[in-house]
């Protein structure tokens, strides 16, 4: 007998998330509608895989049947039971997202303390009252910023695990902005740089981004900078 659409569809989500080790040989997709119905279910598969990984196949594949065939008795739930599926699914998923965050976090605390403790043993790095390291790689001969002054700099950012996460010299184009708009490491770390000097900030979690983060670094991480005071003010005369 040929198989309905509906059946082929079933069979593509079926084979995108599980093929059984002898699954019979599947009947050539012959028309356009059989095509589209595969393919429909090839992606809506695919896609639930990564937005739905807890998937239950039966109890999906029976929605869609019943959905499609219309029948206003044959369905189990009403559109208000759906609802109230839905946010608790996403009460779960943010709830479940936060503890592995926190565990991130403090995973990410723990590693930061230890490795500056570690690091303030090392010949050449000095520790501030705030928590913040620092090593100076070249002294400058210019003077020091202030907290409300502009600076013009050359960085690079990296997280304890060496990884890359901001550079402006792998951009070609060194960065100016305000000392008191960025993260207390950095409105710190600048002030006892002088003009031209070249230090590495190791800058804790509480003088970065904290257990907020952002896109590109996790929560808690202790941050490494490699910064190049260039000028001061750079748009004012001097």
């Amino acid at each position: 007998m040929k198989k309905t659409l509906l059946a082929l569809a079933v069979t593509g989500l079926v084979a995108g998330c599980s093929t059984p080790p002898e699954a019979p040989v599947q009947p050539e997709l012959e028309s356009t509608d059989q095509k589209v119905s595969y393919g429909m279910g090839l992606v809506l598969g695919e896609r639930m895989s990564n937005d739905l990984p807890n998937l239950q196949m039966d109890q999906f594949l029976q929605g869609i049947q019943h959905g499609h065939a219309g029948d206003e008795k044959a369905k189990r739930m009403s559109r208000e039971e759906i609802k109230q599926a839905l946010m608790a699914y996403q009460q779960k998923l943010q709830e479940e997202e936060a503890k592995k965050t926190e565990e991130l976090a403090n995973k990410n605390l723990e590693a930061g303390k230890e490795f500056l403790a570690e690091n303030a043993k090392r010949e050449g790095v000095k520790t501030t009252e705030s928590g913040l390291q620092y090593e100076v790689l070249e002294k400058g001969e210019g003077e020091k910023p202030e907290a409300t002054d502009t600076v013009k700099v050359h960085y690079t950012g990296e997280l304890l695990s060496g990884e890359v996460f901001d550079s402006s010299r792998e951009r070609g184009e060194p960065v100016t902005f305000a000392l008191n708009q960025v993260i207390p490491g950095w409105t710190e770390g600048l002030q006892l740089m002088s003009e031209g000097a070249r230090y590495k900030l190791f800058i804790p979690a509480e003088l970065a981004y904290g257990p907020g983060g952002n896109r590109a670094i996790g929560p808690n991480e202790t941050l490494v900078f490699d910064v190049e005071l260039l000028d001061i003010n750079p748009e004012s005369e001097k």
